[in-house]
């Protein structure tokens, strides 16, 4: 198989990026591009490809950074981005409460206990994660350490990525690390701009499938911690106990 010159490297990045709804990485482009012709030299389709949406602004743009997204042409001459993927089925958050508790403990190791909350249930809807674990020394530990929160906020609606992450922050006041937890059928310029405001923040960030007995959670970035505010992390724990006082003891105690 020949070597793809310049302009060939070109139309099939376009064809590519015209075929995928949702953008590409500039990653995956770049794999693809090899896939299909392994003999190009990977330098070479570095330098053909990295300006694609200033080449063909008409074609292409370049929302949010290691992205290209398929735009296309209205009658009127305006450009509009391609159509987005069909919603999947609805569910309800709270059917992926405990499997994410479990994963939190037992696949991320991030807590020694979790519980499920949700909602406004105690009564304060950006002072109630859906999630929320401890980090708490056990008997058999030399040294003992303060009692860590790990509060989480998941959301079934691709939609609400700026909503959870204004959650997570909120949970901040009372929790050493909080986590944004996403359906992983959220656009792709959506989850690079949630995942750049990640990373900025220090809010850990999973992603997982819309299924009920496999919701496959894998971790995207891993939160950081942070030193609560202590009169906000009593507060939450008076708020808990009120609410429920056998989480409260299970978590706590």
């Amino acid at each position: 198989m020949s070597k793809l010159n310049t302009h060939q490297i070109r139309d099939q990045a376009r064809k590519i990026v015209a075929s995928s709804k949702g953008g590409i990485r500039y990653g995956d482009l770049i794999e693809q591009i090899l896939s299909s012709d392994p003999e190009t030299p990977k330098n070479t389709i570095h330098g053909s490809i990295w300006d694609l949406h200033i080449r063909f602004p008409q074609e292409i743009s370049k929302p949010s950074r290691g992205l290209f997204v398929p735009m296309s042409s209205t009658p009127g001459g305006s450009i509009a981005p391609a159509e987005p993927e069909e919603e999947p089925a609805a569910f309800k958050e709270s059917d992926f409460y405990e499997s994410f508790a479990d994963w939190l403990k037992n696949d991320l190791d991030e807590v020694t206990d979790a519980a499920s909350l949700g909602g406004a249930a105690m009564g304060k809807k950006w002072g109630t994660p859906d999630v929320v674990g401890v980090y708490k020394p056990l008997a058999s530990n030399l040294i003992r350490f303060p009692i860590e929160i790990v509060s989480a906020e998941i959301k079934t609606d691709q939609g609400q990525p700026v909503v959870a992450f204004g959650q997570a922050i909120a949970y901040r006041l009372f929790s050493t690390k909080t986590y944004i937890v996403m359906p992983v059928s959220m656009t792709v310029a959506d989850l690079s701009r949630l995942e750049a405001l990640c990373m900025l923040f220090g809010v850990g960030l999973v992603l997982f499938a819309l299924d009920i007995k496999n919701p496959a959670f894998q971790i995207r970035v891993r939160a950081q911690k942070f030193t609560p505010d202590m009169f906000y992390v009593n507060e939450f724990a008076e708020r808990l106990k009120e609410f429920d006082v056998d989480k409260f003891e299970h978590l706590f105690r």
